[in-house]
């Protein structure tokens, strides 16, 4: 099977020069519904501001979902990440809210979030949200 025409009719960013960062995850249709696959998404440029200080935070994230109908489109969710860069948002509450948009936005079989922040004060923080029950491989 093939992309169709109509896999990229909704979405909105793919293509365009010039974004601006957005708290918007856009999806395409996934053409193996049938199929248990893993995708895997990962950055190492995540930028936050820490709540308190407004200083920033670095972060490498890393996302792992088992799609069901629907996929997330890669520049959408470079556009979401971006839109966190001014926002002051603890590692915790950040890691929980963006796997809440994901399995809004998807509705996937499973998925998982790893936010690994860069030590600050000597203290590193690893946050890890987990949604439904992860396929078993065989």
């Amino acid at each position: 099977m093939t992309t169709e025409p109509s896999d990229t009719a909704d979405l909105s960013e793919l293509g365009k020069g010039a974004t601006q960062p957005q708290r918007k995850l856009e999806t395409f249709p996934n053409r193996h519904p049938g199929r248990n696959y893993l995708v895997e998404l990962e950055t190492q440029e995540f930028i936050c501001l820490c709540p308190a200080t407004g200083q920033p935070d670095f972060a490498e994230i890393r996302i792992l979902y088992a799609p069901d109908q629907r996929i997330v489109e890669s520049k959408s969710l470079k556009l979401y990440l971006w839109s966190f860069r001014d926002e002051g948002i603890f590692h915790e509450h950040f890691g929980n809210v963006l796997l809440d948009d994901l399995v809004s936005a998807l509705a996937p079989r499973w998925c998982e979030v790893e936010a690994k922040f860069n030590s600050r004060g000597g203290i590193g923080i690893t946050v890890r949200a987990e949604h439904g029950t992860k396929p078993v491989s065989s």
